[in-house]
């Protein structure tokens, strides 16, 4: 920068105020040109003295380049807000920066609370779910018992119907296998069967037929109903003896054929 030639001699008070008007006005302009010339050598100097300094340093200026000088009011000597706002800006990023690192491990924080809370109320639930589910299993339990004794109490206490008897005879045959019939769902009646017993062998059990085809062909009728032995196997009633002349087990399998192929015993009036 170009500075004012600075004159060798100012004027002194008594003399300035002798001074014409325009000899005043070069005189005023004189020593504003000195003032300037101590400032900037002063800030000159400063700069000197401070340019060890880091660039940075606020307390260093460099007139060459204009950082800062331009920035500091030279009658007061205070720093200008653009100065003064960026030598804070820094602390004030890193104060940013903390809080915003410091909200964010707040808000995992909160996360992770609410998550575990979360598996906590789950797990708690499924607890009670499985304490309920073994509460009414056991509930079911002792139900099942309680009808299981009460029933084996009640059946204890009951009176035993006396086992009914038959008398080993053709009536005494007819009538246990009429009882047996009906509990297994044949058709027949006592009508029926007396009819074609009579028919068939005269009530006689050991009654034999060895001349009719059946005879011929080596499975010969037997028994009270004349049944061979193909057709009691097949129509035998579970409960009944295997022996095909046992005159109950007989009738029961002859009516049990004579349901499957006409229907009832009673509808039966000839050799079937």
């Amino acid at each position: 920068m170009q500075l004012p030639t600075i004159p060798n001699k100012l004027p002194t008070f008594s003399r300035f105020n002798r001074l014409s008007k325009k000899h005043k006005m070069t005189a005023a302009g004189a020593t504003a040109a000195t003032a300037l010339v101590l400032t900037v050598a002063g800030l000159e100097a400063t700069a000197g003295a401070g340019s060890a300094t880091a660039a940075g340093d606020p307390t260093g200026f460099a007139v060459s380049t204009g950082e800062h000088v331009k920035s500091i009011d030279v009658a007061t000597g205070v720093a200008s807000p653009r100065v003064v706002h960026d030598f804070a800006q820094p602390k004030q990023d890193a104060a940013d920066a903390t809080h915003k690192k410091a909200a964010a491990g707040d808000t995992a924080d909160k996360k992770a609370a609410a998550a575990k809370k979360k598996a906590a109320e789950r797990k708690a639930e499924a607890a009670a779910s499985e304490r309920a589910r073994e509460k009414a299993a056991a509930n079911r339990s002792t139900k099942r018992t309680a009808v299981v004794r009460h029933a084996a109490k009640a059946e204890a206490l009951a009176p035993r119907a006396a086992a009914k008897s038959y008398s080993n005879n053709l009536d005494g045959w007819i009538r246990q296998s009429l009882d047996i019939m009906h509990s297994k769902g044949i058709p027949g009646s006592y009508s029926g069967i007396h009819r074609n017993i009579m028919r068939e062998s005269s009530g006689n059990p050991q009654a034999i037929n060895l001349w009719d085809i059946n005879a011929k062909n080596g499975i010969p009728s037997k028994g009270l109903l004349q049944v061979i032995n193909p057709t009691f196997d097949r129509y035998h009633v579970a409960g009944t003896s295997w022996n095909i002349y046992n005159p109950v087990a007989n009738i029961t399998a002859a009516c049990n054929y004579a349901a499957d192929r006409y229907g009832s015993m009673d509808n039966v009036n000839s050799a079937y």
